[in-house]
C-alpha cells in the first residue's frame, strides 16, 4: 500500500477508481483500520462513478503511531485527512465519516470548508451532552481491555466477536466465520490498544461542535441506526438538527456497524449528498 507524508505523519492509504473521478474520502471510526471500509464497498462506490479513498487514521493500522503522553484533537485528525487530499492533489472531495470518523468529517467541514463538496455523517454525533451516552453493555465494549493476543489468541478472538455483536445491528447479525476472520485480520494487520485510548482522548478534548455545525453550507446527509447502542440515535438527530438543510436517514434494525446488506443504503446516501453538491 502507498503511504503519504502529511501533517507531520505518515498515512497508509489506498484508492479505488479513476484519478479523475469525483473523490470520496472515507474516514474510519475509533480504533478501526481502513479495511473496515471493505474493498467490495469501495468497488461499489467506483461503480457509481466515484474515486474511493480509504486510509488509516493516526495511531491505528499502518499509519504513524504516537507515544505515551502524546495528545492530539479531532482538529489534528481532520488536518491529517486534508493533508492526504493534498498529497493526492485532490482539491475538493465528498467527505464521509463513520462514528469518530463522522466527528472528524464534521471537523473537516468546519475547519476546511473549501475542501468539502458534500458531507455524509454516519452513526456519529455532535459531541453535545447526551449524544454519546452508550448503553451500559456498549460502554463496556470500550472500557473492557482485550486479552493480550500474544498470550491467548482464542480469548482475544472471543472478546472481539462478543464486542462486535454487542454493538452490531440486530437486524443484520454476523455469521461466525466472517466475524472471526475480521477480528483475526484486524489483529494481524496491526494491534495498538494504546492508540485507541489516545483517539478517545481526542474525542473528549474536542467538545461540542453544535454551534460551529450551524455555520456549515454544505450538502449533508446524516445516517444513523435506530438500534445503535454505542452512539445513540440522539447523536444523529442532533447532527442533522445542527447542520442547515441536512437530511436525516434513520435505518431500522441498524446498530453500530456497517452491515454488508446495507452497503447500497450507505452509498445511496453518499451519492445523494454528492448530487446535491452539483
Amino acid at each position: 500500500m502507498p503511504r503519504a507524508k502529511a501533517n507531520g505523519i505518515e498515512i497508509e492509504y489506498e484508492t479505488f477508481g479513476r484519478d479523475d473521478a469525483p473523490a470520496v474520502l472515507l474516514i474510519n471510526g475509533l480504533g478501526s483500520q481502513m479495511t473496515r471500509w471493505p474493498a467490495p464497498f469501495c468497488e461499489k462506490l467506483v461503480a457509481r462513478g466515484f474515486r474511493a479513498i480509504r486510509f488509516d487514521n493516526r495511531d491505528v493500522g499502518l499509519s504513524t503511531w504516537f507515544q505515551s503522553g502524546d495528545r492530539y484533537t479531532l482538529s489534528d485528525m481532520a488536518a491529517d485527512a486534508v493533508g492526504l487530499l493534498d498529497h493526492l492533489k485532490v482539491h475538493r472531495a465528498h467527505i464521509v465519516g463513520v462514528s469518530m470518523g463522522g466527528m472528524i468529517a464534521q471537523t473537516v467541514a468546519i475547519e476546511h470548508p473549501d475542501r468539502v463538496l458534500s458531507l455524509t455523517s454516519i452513526m456519529s454525533a455532535t459531541g453535545a451532552p447526551g449524544t454519546l451516552d452508550s448503553t451500559p453493555e456498549a460502554a463496556a465494549v470500550l472500557n473492557t481491555p482485550a486479552p493480550d493476543p500474544a498470550a491467548d489468541e482464542e480469548a482475544f478472538v472471543a472478546h472481539g466477536m462478543r464486542n462486535a455483536r454487542v454493538i452490531g445491528s440486530p437486524a443484520y447479525p454476523w455469521a461466525d466465520a466472517p466475524l472471526r476472520e475480521r477480528v483475526l485480520s484486524d489483529m494481524r494487520r496491526a494491534f495498538n490498544p494504546k492508540g485507541v485510548q489516545r483517539q478517545r482522548g481526542a474525542i473528549g478534548a474536542s467538545g461540542d461542535r453544535t454551534e460551529k455545525l450551524k455555520t456549515l453550507k454544505v450538502p449533508t446527509v446524516v445516517v444513523h441506526g435506530e438500534a445503535d447502542p454505542l452512539v445513540p440515535l440522539a447523536g444523529g438527530q442532533a447532527t442533522a438538527a445542527a447542520i442547515p438543510g441536512a437530511e436525516l436517514r434513520i435505518i431500522p434494525g441498524m446498530g453500530h456497524d456497517l452491515p454488508e446488506a446495507l452497503y447500497d443504503t450507505f452509498i445511496d446516501a453518499i451519492a445523494d449528498a454528492a448530487a446535491r453538491a452539483g
